[in-house]
């Protein structure tokens, strides 16, 4: 058996673990390129830990601490109370307003999982008393954070963006926010329409008075301060995302607006050390030619013409099972260049925005993070039940919308 066989079959192990178990496929893929690269391709540690994504680790460390702390000290939750109690509990506009207050938050910074956690609670309170579905709800809501989850300055649009650098296509930033974005607002826009229909008339009779939020305290203030000029800064002045991170994060805790250990201990390392750790193993295939063979199972799956709409369906199929950011995009988005080639066409653009746009929409899965953080928030056993199964089926659902949608316009939004 080649080496080349040897790597990409470390590869399919490493996704099946990813969808069946709970332990951390970044290990499993460092220590898998470790063995497989030094002992069986023989090549030196230093090639083999060369594959480690060491600034994409260093930026999302970043960007996570930044937010950590604007996490740990209420920032964020503050700032989604004020935004509440702009539409004074009107029951028709709450599930519009959960969506684009998740989007933002997730766009801001911290990303879908993170904003989901600090929303949904909040979220499924009010829409309880207003005897909104809770299906809707948690629909809103991680429909929304994932809308926002691909911005450039968020953890995961770093991820893609990088992973796309890699494959060759730079630039591409706000393309590749646009297509997430729009995919998910569409899917979002329906389940409300369905609920508006069903519930117009009695939600119309029912009015929910929401308590004006506590004022900012100085902690607060200066942690929105900074974030908003690290926004800035990144926007116009092209500073490094994660490097800038790091410096706002610390004039920050410098001045005590939060404890840095509580912030270092909530940052998302687990998620960091699955992506560092199957881009080595990534970085190994491609140095075997282990990555060439799984570009050509992919090709013989479609045409030049139906790739969009395939590679959309198998990475949200996979991505109902295991990690979008820390599997699903460090695994595929590399594999474009080969697999243009192999398939004698194709946009890659428009592939990369079906990768990501396929495997992201079904992240309201109860057996994704996104989905579960919903699920947890609902306390009665009977209704949480019957959410469960409503989400799979919406999460399942979503493999098959991802496909037609990415078929139909992911070529569009690339050619814009």
């Amino acid at each position: 058996m080649s080496i080349a066989v040897v790597s990409l079959l470390a590869l399919i192990l490493a996704l099946v673990l990813s969808m069946g178990s709970r332990i951390n496929v970044g290990l499993i893929a460092l220590a898998l390129a470790w063995l497989i690269g030094v002992y069986l391709a023989d090549l030196p540690v230093g090639t083999v830990l060369s594959g480690f994504p060491t600034s994409l680790f260093l930026t999302l460390a970043g960007v996570t601490l930044l937010f950590g702390i604007a996490d740990t000290n209420g920032t964020l939750e503050t700032l989604a109370h004020h935004a509440m109690a702009l539409i004074r509990g009107n029951p028709l506009a709450m599930p519009v307003l959960f969506f684009f207050i998740a989007c933002l938050l997730s766009a801001a910074g911290p990303g879908a999982i993170s904003s989901t956690a600090l929303i949904i609670p909040v979220a499924m309170s009010v829409g309880s008393r207003l005897q909104l579905p809770p299906l809707l709800v948690s629909l809103m809501v991680a429909n929304g954070a994932n809308a926002g989850n691909l911005s450039p300055i968020s953890t995961v649009g770093i991820i893609a963006n990088s992973r796309m650098d890699i494959a060759g296509i730079s630039d591409e930033a706000f393309k590749v926010f646009f297509a997430n974005f729009i995919a998910h607002l569409l899917v979002a826009g329906a389940a409300y329409l369905v609920f508006y229909l069903k519930y117009r008339q009695p939600a119309s009779s029912l009015h929910l008075d929401i308590t004006a939020a506590a004022p900012m305290d100085k902690p607060q203030k200066m942690t929105t301060v900074v974030i908003a000029a690290w926004i800035a800064a990144v926007i116009f002045l092209e500073l490094h995302v994660g490097l800038s991170a790091f410096a706002a994060a610390c004039i920050l805790l410098i001045c005590r607006t939060a404890d840095e250990s509580k912030v270092i201990a909530r940052m998302p390392w687990p998620v960091m050390l699955m992506v560092g750790g199957v881009a080595t193993l990534i970085a190994l295939l491609d140095e075997t030619g282990g990555m060439e063979l799984f570009t050509n199972l992919l090709s013989a799956l479609s045409t030049s013409d139906s790739i969009y709409g395939v590679i959309a369906f198998i990475t949200g199929a996979i991505s109902a099972y295991s990690s979008t950011s820390g599997v699903v995009m460090p695994a595929f988005l590399p594999t474009i260049p080969s697999l243009v080639e192999n398939l004698g066409g194709g946009d890659p653009l428009a592939i990369a925005l079906s990768i990501n746009v396929g495997s992201s929409l079904v992240d309201v899965s109860p057996i994704s993070t996104i989905g579960a953080i919903c699920l947890a928030t609902i306390s009665d056993p009977e209704r949480s039940r019957k959410v469960f199964i409503q989400l799979m089926a919406w999460g399942l659902g979503m493999t098959l919308v991802g496909g037609v949608f990415c078929q139909l316009f992911a070529r569009l939004i690339a050619g814009l």
